[in-house]
């Protein structure tokens, strides 16, 4: 599904990411690690769609993903239905002036029914358990509240890959538990999960593979995830633990 070859971004004088080649498949989940600032979110935000590479080449089910083709809306729309991203921060996702009203948000830009916005919201609801929270104001809740409603607002349009930029950070343990329980469930159901994350506890049986990052902005290893994990020496070495 996923495809980066030779790929190279700068922030005007620094590298973010360098000669990046991977290939993601159908159905995975991958979890992105390494130290802060290594490229990880960068490289979310590029398949995404929200950067396009410098250099090298980013295709998306075979289709090159170029700036101009998402300044296309019709291809923009088809991109991002597939395609969702939970933000690290969930205050720089959450603009609507309701939870229902957020959930909402994507569904209608789509063009659907109102019967069918109503419905995707009320399944997305229940599948994050806040439904207690449908008419609160999104400002007015916890950082463990907020993020179950950005994630409700990406899952609202039904994507068939999901990515989650460090999506423990600002939960209590019980928060977390159940935002690992639910990562495995929508891999289960066939959903494709990329995420970054340095919560290692607390994503266990997640995922399946890690892609690592180094500081130089750099994948230094592709390898099983639990093989990754229990690597002690390579993790003390490349700052991760």
């Amino acid at each position: 599904m996923i495809e980066l070859k030779d790929v190279n971004y700068r922030y005007r004088n620094r590298n973010a990411l360098d000669n990046i080649n991977i290939t993601i498949e159908e159905g995975e989940s991958v979890a992105l690690i390494g130290p802060n600032g290594s490229g990880k979110s960068t490289f979310l935000k590029l398949i995404n769609g929200v950067v396009t590479p410098q250099q090298g080449e980013y295709l998306f089910n075979k289709n090159k993903i170029t700036e101009k083709k998402l300044n296309n809306s019709i291809f923009s729309k088809e991109f991002h239905r597939k395609i969702g991203f939970v933000f690290q921060n969930s205050d720089a996702q959450l603009f609507c002036s309701t939870v229902y009203e957020e959930i909402a948000f994507g569904p209608r830009q789509m063009g659907f029914s109102e019967e069918k916005v109503n419905e995707r919201v009320y399944d997305c609801l229940e599948l994050l358990n806040i439904e207690k929270l449908k008419h609160e104001a999104p400002y007015n809740l916890s950082g463990g509240e907020k993020k179950r409603v950005a994630i409700a607002s990406v899952l609202s349009m039904n994507p068939e890959i999901i990515t989650l930029d460090e999506p423990m950070n600002g939960i209590d343990p019980k928060g977390k538990k159940f935002l690992r329980d639910f990562m495995i469930k929508l891999n289960s159901s066939g959903k494709t999960i990329i995420c970054s994350t340095h919560d290692f506890e607390y994503v266990e049986g997640v995922f399946k593979r890690a892609i690592v990052f180094s500081e130089e902005h750099k994948i230094i290893r592709d390898d099983d995830y639990n093989a990754v994990i229990k690597d002690e020496k390579f993790l003390v070495e490349n700052n991760i633990k």
